[in-house]
């Protein structure tokens, strides 16, 4: 095989080979090793020389080793963006399919799981990988202390659901699979009043007001027909946390939130809306902002009902 060709097969596969994909023969396989054109990381599964050493290319050389496997735990957290990347971490494996060839490899785990629930391969960054929900399932396994920051991390990007994680708890529960433990409190972290959260954006918020001990907000009530995220507890002040990519993007959920403001504006409440940006970067000045908003609004009577007057008997 022309070097050009090797080359083009590594582009495409994170700067390695395996060597049934080169058309070279045992003898001239060993040859370009001895002579420095490949870097031998498993048996027979080589890196180009030149090229860039990734955690991308570990786990690439690793799947290219192991018959019908895909890369999972934090392995594929790290392909999914969940977790930061990390030079010195195992890797790890799953098989997906039952490969006879199960080989030792140095710095590298293959799991052979009893239950195949949602174990399927993807491709992510080239790499087949473990799904979203299951890689987050599998993360509770080998790195709990992971799992918090990987859901916020999913939800946040929009992988997954509350509802979706809910389910995927409910399905591996009934199979005692170890790492439901962690994700299930993760869950639990990642809701807000025991209702699923729409967003992140909403937990952050929940965590602002307990940081600044702010007073107690409910969540999700029905105002004037519209749901609205929360509401500060015997005031008319309302909080809607507007994240970019449902209410800075689409021109009609621009459209609706001016509408849903005005209807709780002539019906006598105080709407009032946050960013991303002002309530996870600037939560400070936004609890101040709050503050001046309950000086001043906190005392006024609730839309619908009436307060008795301070003086009477």
């Amino acid at each position: 095989m022309r070097l050009d060709r090797l080359d083009e097969i590594a582009r495409r596969q994170n700067g390695v080979v395996r060597f049934g994909q080169t058309g070279l023969s045992r003898s001239a396989w060993h040859r370009a090793i001895d002579a420095g054109s490949l870097v031998a990381l498993h048996p027979l599964v080589a890196r180009c020389v030149g090229t860039e050493v990734t955690e991308l290319q570990r786990i690439r050389a690793a799947t290219l080793t192991v018959d019908s496997s895909v890369a999972s735990h934090r392995s594929a957290a790290m392909l999914w963006e969940l977790v930061p990347p990390d030079a010195d971490a195992e890797v790890h494996l799953t098989d997906t399919g039952g490969a006879a060839r199960r080989p030792t490899l140095e710095q590298v785990t293959c799991h052979r799981p009893r239950d195949r629930i949602d174990l399927r391969s993807v491709t992510r960054h080239g790499i087949p990988a473990t799904p979203p929900l299951r890689t987050l399932v599998d993360l509770g396994i080998t790195d709990a202390a992971l799992v918090h920051g990987a859901v916020g991390a999913a939800l946040g990007s929009g992988l997954v659901t509350i509802d979706g994680v809910d389910d995927c708890v409910r399905r591996h529960s009934m199979h005692g699979r170890t790492g439901v433990v962690a994700l299930r409190s993760a869950l639990d972290d990642w809701a807000i009043d025991a209702r699923p959260a729409d967003s992140i954006l909403e937990s952050a918020f929940v965590e602002l007001c307990e940081r600044h001990r702010l007073p107690a907000v409910t969540f999700h009530e029905v105002i004037e027909g519209w749901e609205v995220d929360f509401r500060f507890v015997g005031t008319p002040i309302i909080v809607e946390c507007d994240g970019w990519t449902t209410h800075g993007r689409r021109r009609h959920q621009f459209e609706t939130d001016r509408r849903k403001d005005d209807d709780l504006r002539s019906a006598g409440w105080v709407p009032t809306r946050f960013t991303y940006r002002s309530i996870t970067q600037r939560s400070t000045d936004t609890a101040r902002r709050l503050r001046r908003l309950l000086d001043r609004w906190g005392d006024h009577p609730v839309p619908g009902h009436p307060r008795r007057a301070r003086n009477a008997a």
